[in-house]
């Protein structure tokens, strides 16, 4: 059962179009993520969900009633910012509860939701606490928590994780997925982090420059991109996507004399541009192959990061296993050719 749809959305701010076409369904306690580079519309395109945006043209529908003009008060959603906006003289239990309070709820109710919520997002202790006396960390559950007690249909996260530090965003990864497990709520959430996006998600939706670049799973996005800027955008390390010439049967020129192995034929002529993807998971490093320049060295622990050049080109390799690598080493490239991907360098659009 759907909860929302979002029919030919459309936003502009005047001339400027942010926002064309957007169509797409959300299912009832589906984990949404809306990701993608800065600028292409991701937070504005949930805050028309919210109510807090004006829709230029096209149609928002919740739980079957078209929400264009419904105010965001009564949409029945719950919205995580990426800044926490706490109420600073208030406590954890008074911040939660702001909301209901304003709405009237018996006070037995109000103290059986916020103990509720504060045992699932382990605040119980806190309760009396300002946000002064919080972590960064703890400040955000408290957002969360006022979110929950309203029981809504939906919640939206608007890049509630931005403000933290690296360790302690993928604790609360972990956090809000736990919670999206417990409550079963549909969840919309939005982030410029394509590791989020691919940890956090059950359906992903890239949008780029205005529009609906890709949609689907993490898996089916990072196997099967459907253009060049999807297969960059998802997976990290990024893509390599080298420039070459398709040179029929015998692959794809890179120069130098050195050609790369095709998964396919290429329904296009010889002497064709196109960009040659390969991830840097599915190069290895062995005896013979395709000679190389190692540049750069960025140990991750069990692996390293390499930065090798070919033939003047830059190219990211994963380098597992016990040896060490040095800027200047000579190394050989295996290529796993099932899992190349082909663009056409012109439009970006996937050949193979």
């Amino acid at each position: 059962m759907s909860v929302m749809e979002l029919n030919n959305v459309c936003k502009s701010f005047g001339k400027v179009s942010v926002l064309e076409d957007i169509s797409l369904t959300i299912n009832d306690g589906e984990f949404v993520v809306l990701v993608g580079p800065s600028g292409c519309g991701k937070s504005t395109l949930l805050r028309m969900i919210a109510g807090l945006e004006d829709i230029t043209a096209g149609e928002v529908v919740i739980a079957g009633k078209i929400a264009n003009r419904i105010p965001a008060k009564q949409r029945d959603l719950a919205m995580v910012f990426q800044s926490y906006a706490l109420y600073p003289h208030m406590n954890v239990a008074d911040n939660m509860s702001f909301a209901l309070k304003l709405s009237r709820v018996p006070k037995a109710e109000i103290k059986r939701r916020v103990g509720v919520a504060a045992d699932i997002l382990g605040l119980t202790e806190l309760l009396g606490r300002v946000p002064r006396e919080l972590s960064g960390g703890q400040r955000q559950r408290v957002a969360m928590g006022r979110a929950i007690v309203r029981d809504p249909q939906a919640f939206l996260f608007d890049e509630p994780l931005s403000n933290l530090d690296a360790k302690l965003r993928v604790k609360m990864r972990a956090e809000i997925k736990k919670l999206h497990k417990r409550l079963g709520k549909t969840m919309i959430y939005v982030t410029h982090d394509q590791t989020e996006a691919m940890t956090m998600a059950d359906t992903i939706v890239v949008l780029n420059d205005g529009g609906i670049a890709q949609m689907g799973s993490p898996l089916e996005i990072y196997r099967n991109p459907e253009n060049a800027f999807v297969a960059g955008f998802i997976g990290s390390p990024e893509i390599n996507l080298i420039p070459t010439v398709f040179n029929g049967a015998k692959g794809a020129d890179l120069g130098a004399d050195i050609t790369l192995p095709l998964p396919a034929d290429l329904d296009v002529a010889t002497g064709t541009k196109v960009s040659y993807g390969i991830r840097p998971q599915h190069i290895t490093l062995t005896k013979t192959g395709i000679p190389a320049t190692v540049l750069v060295v960025e140990p991750t622990g069990e692996e390293q990061n390499l930065t090798v050049q070919i033939a003047g080109q830059d190219v990211s390799v994963v380098a597992s296993g016990a040896q060490n690598y040095a800027s200047g080493d000579m190394v050989h490239l295996t290529l796993d050719t099932d899992k190349v991907l082909i663009f056409d360098a012109k439009n970006g659009s996937r050949l193979i």
